[in-house]
């Protein structure tokens, strides 16, 4: 157990196999995957092939976790292992880094949970119920999360079956109704093959944001060694063919030029097949599914920042555990963070379409910095541990892919990325300074 670990909260450990893969299922197939195919679109069949790439860079990815999670299992995941290898200061920049990515990350879900909502209520359309439904929305689940870490697993698995169901019987019965002719040509941009892949990389590979979650709160899993890794490996193969599936059909049903622009592509898809009735059956579910996905990034947005006090990286207060065991404060922070970013986003008259992709951009780069972090752990713990060469070749190929996702963000968004992670730097220097007073 990693020094980062404090002592398992009164109540004991909470989270098994079924909590824990759906932990990581709930975190990857939310809003990221309800939205992809229409984000997609422009792509057209190549889209498939950039799923397939993503997935095998998760699956490298999810290995490379699996076997830390065995090594080390403590609470922080990808923070706690970095901080292992690379030090304190590489440590903080990894949870700093990572808890941006985590909290910008929710005002994007919550803006599909809205875009959904309005759409079976269009009378709540408007800036002015637009903020009102996405606070209430991201509130909310803080609220379920500041209650204890059971009721936040308790939603999670019943919001991850009653999304998980509807979306794979589209993926499933909607195979039989797909036409060819929306798959040619196989790269509508005009753009070199490699270049397109790798601007289509960030879409993807945000829907499997999420993978290691069931990494992150090891202090609350029961037999962490074993049940980390399996869920871990669970999840992304589950996911991986339901996106997958569900690209080919969604792109199979709809005709591309309403691909295009429309803002519920699956909910599109099921009405093409069978009418109204299942346009708002798919819809609800969808909301349901960005539900899911906002409790499992809200539990991860105190546990990141949360880690990272116990070692005196952040401010103590995020440190601190309510009477339920939950890091209130960090949650609390985090949510008004995440309010904030709504609020500018939909005073300053931005539509929620372009605020989705920015932040997609934004977050996909912050998370995709500790990943790479971690591919290289194991060869930095093999004087301590030792090193397997069964292991090389997934760290090879989940590095590799990680570098290549982040040169597809672009200038722009790296360049803002590594503004906000600057941002951090202040606040290292005042807690060294008050470690060594």
């Amino acid at each position: 157990m990693s020094e980062s670990s404090p002592p398992v909260a009164q109540g004991g450990r909470s989270l098994g196999l079924v909590a824990c893969t759906s932990l990581v299922i709930g975190n990857m197939v939310g809003s990221s995957f309800l939205m992809a195919p229409a984000a997609l679109a422009r792509y057209g069949a190549l889209s498939i092939v950039v799923w397939l790439i993503s997935a095998l860079g998760a699956i490298c990815l999810g290995l490379v976790f699996s076997r830390l999670a065995r090594i080390a299992p403590a609470t922080g995941g990808p923070y706690a292992w970095s901080r292992m290898a690379y030090g304190d200061f590489a440590g903080f920049l990894i949870a700093f880094g990572y808890w941006i990515s985590i909290w910008t990350s929710l005002p994007a879900i919550a803006a599909a949970f809205v875009g959904y909502f309005q759409g079976l209520v269009p009378s709540l359309a408007g800036p002015t119920s637009t903020i009102a439904i996405a606070l209430a929305a991201i509130w909310g689940v803080t609220l379920v999360n500041v209650r204890g870490i059971r009721e936040a697993a308790a939603l999670q698995v019943v919001t991850t079956i009653a999304k998980f169901l509807p979306f794979l019987a589209i993926s499933l019965f909607g195979l039989l109704r797909i036409s060819g002719r929306h798959f040619v040509p196989f790269n509508p941009t005009g753009e070199p093959l490699l270049p397109a892949i790798a601007a289509a990389a960030p879409i993807t590979m945000f829907a499997f944001m999420g993978l290691e979650s069931a990494t992150i709160p090891a202090g609350d899993v029961r037999d962490p060694a074993r049940t980390i890794p399996r869920a871990t490996v669970l999840g992304i193969l589950l996911s991986s063919a339901l996106y997958i599936l569900g690209t080919v059909v969604v792109l199979g049903v709809v005709p591309p030029e309403q691909l295009a622009a429309t803002n519920a592509p699956f909910a599109d898809a099921a009405g093409l097949m069978w009418g109204g009735w299942a346009y708002d059956m798919v819809a609800v579910a969808a909301i349901v599914s960005t539900l899911g996905t906002l409790n499992g990034w809200t539990l991860l947005a105190g546990q990141i920042p949360m880690a990272a006090a116990w070692d005196r990286l952040m401010p103590s207060a995020f440190g601190r555990k309510s009477a339920r065991g939950v890091p209130r404060f960090a949650l609390i922070v985090s949510a008004c963070l995440a309010s904030a970013l709504v609020i500018v986003a939909v005073s300053g008259s931005a539509s929620l379409t372009r605020f989705y992709a920015v932040v997609v951009g934004l977050s996909t780069l912050m998370a995709l910095i500790p990943y790479v972090f971690c591919t290289l752990v194991e060869p930095l713990l093999g004087a301590r541990i030792k090193l397997k060469a069964a292991y090389v070749v997934p760290a090879c190929i989940a590095f590799v892919f990680s570098l290549g996702t982040i040169y597809g963000v672009g200038a722009q968004g790296v360049m803002l990325g590594f503004l906000l992670l600057l941002c951090g730097l202040p606040l290292y220097v005042l807690l060294r300074r008050e470690r060594t007073s």
